[in-house]
């Protein structure tokens, strides 16, 4: 009998160690997901989760993490006190196991709380290992590629703790392969299907058939939205992973989960899509969508189209709206896009009820001008920016009602009475007017009475007070009497506390000055006109911001701004810009050459629900900025100021001495059959007679005066310029 030998006993393999790296405030959902796909002893750290497991685990993370950026396969790990240690540790990896002297490889070195503090260094080191063990024992090295290598090293040294892995990844997995162009500061893809995740939509999708993101960029929002619905794995339109160059690499296996994930994928289509729409104010945003759209396969699935904020209404009952709206990284966009959350939380509580609100934002302090209730709140990073998710369905936000003035008479034979009794009078004549016609902001006293040197303004529940400089013949002591008189009158007749007055002196302005700042706290208020919101700040200049003698012409300019570009000169806070821009623009140039009114203009823009690229803000000197331009514009509005004193030109600006090259100079950048809209508030203006002559010129100044400055004719002159068309039965066949 022969005995047997005794079967020697396998070793049991060693589970392999794997890191996911990810945004900060994605650990949990990476952690979800390796779990899911059979990783053991898995735990989170900042930024990254470890596991350890089969191979299997790693290709299915890499093939259908959401969340992850890079999967990491480690290889050794040591400790790591100066980069001598890190030379010897590297050269006892036989790396020949993993990739042959005709692969190219680089190095990646993260670094945190480390003993050693230069990553580049300890990169070099690493290399240097690897290149020199190759050399001593085939006699040739690898070449080094830092943009595309076959097989990408990663280096993570946690103070005196490394760890040395291959990136089974190679290309960060936010790269999913179907962003073909973007807008500027695309969403990566990862943290994009983190947004859609985390919003709760997934969950509610057959109460709320509808994703609709009104601000989409790329739409990498609605596309990552699309595939989760799909069950389709993120890395199927990749070409390439960081383990297609490895020695190891398990082809059959990559094979078959490739497979696997294609017939779950046909399996997984719905059979009733949701709506997926997205919508962007850029037309070369759009058509980039649409490209990501079509390389995802989701031509079908998802629709863009080129839509403002304002344009913007509900597709349906029920759904959720879901967007990344601009940060306003730099202070001056960061008051535009104040008012442009203002918009949008006001859109969405106005026109979206039974929907869901999704906002993610750098800015959550500037997201509670949307006045949302948010009930659920994400932190998270995009790149270094901290941001916040946040997820709600209820606003606060709602509309004043109009004050109802109701003034008060004064006791018979009290000081102002005068005055009392004509505001008690201008409120019969102006008020139920304004009514009738949703006025809201009109002059109310204009200098009625010669004693009483002001003009009152009412703005909604506030009241504007400007007091006109008493000429040189009355005396100061006795102006002051009578205005402080008057103060008390409207105080006592409008019962309003001092916080709803606000008083200006106003004088004949020379120059600039009447643009010159007053002392004050900056606020801005928000009043309504024709539909459309404007900024005031009553304090610090003299003028408001919105001229309401200019009423009747910003609802000329929309009525004639209807699929025309649009132009406006001399262009202050943007009220004509905004006005032309609901009417229906097709796109507006506002040109002024104060930053801090322009500043204003784009704020106007965006409270109304308009930006991007097709609104276009240029700080410019207006007459050198025509020279210099060679668009032409539909619709050309022109306000220019009475006198300034232009100091960057070395020149003064007289309207009276200078409009005729100025009037020529717009005209040659108006359109055929375009409209320039020329006003004045130059009381003593004469329109120089060579230019009717030249164009075709009709005086609107009585159309354009409204109601309440109809006792003041001389209050500004408007005209409307056109060129001359030559009549076709004036054309003779040449012979």
């Amino acid at each position: 009998m022969h005995r047997l030998r005794p079967t020697a006993r396998k070793k049991k393999k060693q589970p392999l160690q794997f890191t996911a790296t990810c945004g900060s405030g994605l650990e949990d959902l990476v952690c979800e997901e390796i779990t899911a796909f059979g990783g053991l002893d898995v735990e989170t750290r900042p930024g990254a989760v470890r596991w350890s497991g089969n191979l299997e685990s790693g290709y299915r993370a890499c093939l259908w993490s959401r969340f992850a950026s890079r999967i990491l396969l480690e290889l050794t790990r040591f400790d790591a006190p100066d980069p001598d240690a890190l030379y010897a540790h590297a050269g006892s990896v036989l790396w020949d196991n993993h990739f042959t002297v005709k692969s190219t490889f680089a190095v990646h070195t993260t670094l945190v709380n480390a003993a050693i503090t230069h990553s580049q260094y300890a990169s070099l080191r690493i290399k240097d290992a690897v290149v020199d063990q190759f050399r001593k024992r085939f006699g040739k090295r690898p070449d080094i590629d830092a943009l595309h290598p076959d097989i990408r090293l990663n280096l993570h040294i946690q103070g005196t703790g490394a760890s040395l892995s291959i990136d089974l990844s190679g290309e960060s997995l936010h790269r999913r392969g179907y962003r073909t162009g973007s807008g500027e500061a695309p969403l990566k893809e990862t943290l994009a299907a983190a947004i859609v995740r985390l919003s709760g939509w997934l969950d509610r999708v057959a109460d709320e058939p509808i994703l609709l993101d009104p601000m989409c960029g790329g739409a990498t929002l609605l596309i990552e939205a699309a595939l989760m619905l799909s069950d389709s794995a993120p890395g199927l339109l990749r070409k390439t992973f960081g383990f297609m160059g490895w020695n190891k690499h398990d082809h059959q296996l990559w094979e078959r989960l490739v497979a696997e994930a294609l017939d779950r994928e046909s399996r997984g289509l719905p059979e009733i899509w949701p709506q997926l729409i997205g919508f962007d104010a850029d037309p070369k945003v759009v058509a980039a969508a649409r490209k990501n759209v079509i390389a995802a396969g989701l031509r079908d699935i998802i629709v863009v189209k080129q839509r403002q904020l304002a344009q913007l209404q509900s597709p349906g009952v029920h759904g959720c709206l879901l967007t990344n709206p601009p940060y306003g990284e730099r202070l001056s966009e960061k008051e535009a896009v104040k008012y442009l959350y203002r918009n949008l939380g006001r859109t969405f509580q106005n026109r979206f009820p039974g929907w869901s609100l999704g906002f993610f934002t750098a800015n959550p302090d500037l997201a509670e001008m949307t006045g949302m209730e948010w009930q659920n709140r994400y932190r998270l990073f995009n790149g270094p920016l901290k941001c916040q998710l946040l997820v709600g369905k209820k606003g606060h936000l709602k509309d004043r009602q109009p004050p109802s003035w109701t003034p008060t008479p004064l006791p018979s034979g009290s000081p102002g009475e005068d005055l009392a009794n004509r505001l008690i009078k201008n409120c019969g004549l102006f008020l139920p007017w304004a009514e009738s016609e949703g006025i809201t902001c009109l002059r109310l006293y204009d200098a009625d009475i010669p004693e009483f040197n002001l003009a009152i303004d009412l703005y909604e529940e506030w009241i504007h007070v400007q007091e006109y400089a008493p000429p040189a013949t009355v005396d100061a002591t006795r102006a002051e009497q009578r205005f402080n008189l008057a103060l008390q009158v409207i105080r006592t007749v409008f019962d309003v506390p001092h916080s709803r007055i606000f008083i200006k002196t106003r004088q004949k302005q020379k120059g600039t000055q009447q643009y010159q700042k007053k002392p004050g706290q900056g606020t801005l208020y928000e009043v309504r006109e024709g539909g459309l919101r404007f900024l005031v700040n009553f304090t610090d200049y003299l003028d408001t911001g919105l001229f309401l003698d200019h009423r009747n012409t910003r609802a000329r300019l929309r009525q004639i701004a209807q699929g025309k570009t649009f132009l406006n000169l001399f262009a202050y806070t943007g009220s004509a810009t905004v006005y032309a821009a609901m009417g229906g623009a097709t796109s507006t140039t506002t040109v002024d050459v104060s930053a801090t009114y322009l500043a204003r203009a784009q704020a106007n823009l965006a409270l109304n629900g308009f930006g991007g690229p097709l609104h276009q803000i240029i700080e410019a000197d207006c007459l050198d900025w025509l020279k210099r331009t060679s668009d032409r514009f539909g619709v050309i509005f022109l306000d220019p100021p009475t006198f300034s004193n232009a100091r960057h030109r070395n020149q003064t600006f007289d309207i009276q001495q200078d409009h005729p090259a100025l009037l020529r100079q717009a005209m040659q950048r108006l359109a055929k059959a375009g409209i320039l809209i020329f006003s004045t508030n130059f009381r003593k203006f004469k329109l120089d007679d060579s230019l009717k002559q030249q164009f075709d010129i009709r005086e609107i100044s009585e159309e354009t005066i409204p109601f309440d400055f109809a006792r003041n004719h001389r209050i500004h002159r408007c005209w409307e310029f056109r060129h001359h068309l030559i009549p076709t039965d004036n054309l003779q066949e040449p012979f």
